[in-house]
């Protein structure tokens, strides 16, 4: 047996603190990034649109390449789609945030959208070391 085993046959650790304090920092910060869409997205409509989907792009791949992994990602766009989720719900009073409009059905499936495609295009967790290819 070698020195350097697959990754996947190493053993499972628990996260560390630090890793886990991130990803609760990235959580919150998807959650402030789809409230603030929310409130931008209907003021300016097109640019209002663009510039959320982009901010949540950012704060996705920002968190995927901070944290080193998609797992950052992932935690982010969660953030995302339950503030979203949660904004969309309409209260007893009647008041809801999001109305019946192309806009607001752009930003909520294109959000998702985005979320998915930032999340998986992120860079996956690689072993430590130096990069190992294949038949090498």
């Amino acid at each position: 047996m070698s020195d350097r085993t697959s990754m996947l046959a190493q053993p499972m650790r628990p996260p560390t603190a630090g890793r886990v304090a991130a990803c609760l920092g990235f959580f919150v910060l998807g959650a402030v990034v789809g409230v603030a869409g929310a409130l931008v997205q209907p003021g300016w409509f097109p640019g209002g649109l663009l510039l959320a989907l982009l901010a949540e792009a950012g704060a996705v791949l920002g968190a995927s390449w901070a944290v080193r992994g998609r797992v950052g990602g992932v935690v982010a766009a969660a953030g995302w789609m339950l503030a979203v989720v949660l904004l969309t719900a309409s209260r007893p009073e009647g008041d809801f945030l999001f109305a019946a409009g192309s806009g607001s059905y752009l930003f909520l499936l294109g959000g998702i959208a985005v979320a998915v495609i930032c999340a998986t295009l992120a860079p996956g967790r690689q072993p430590d070391g130096g990069p190992v290819r294949l038949a090498k």
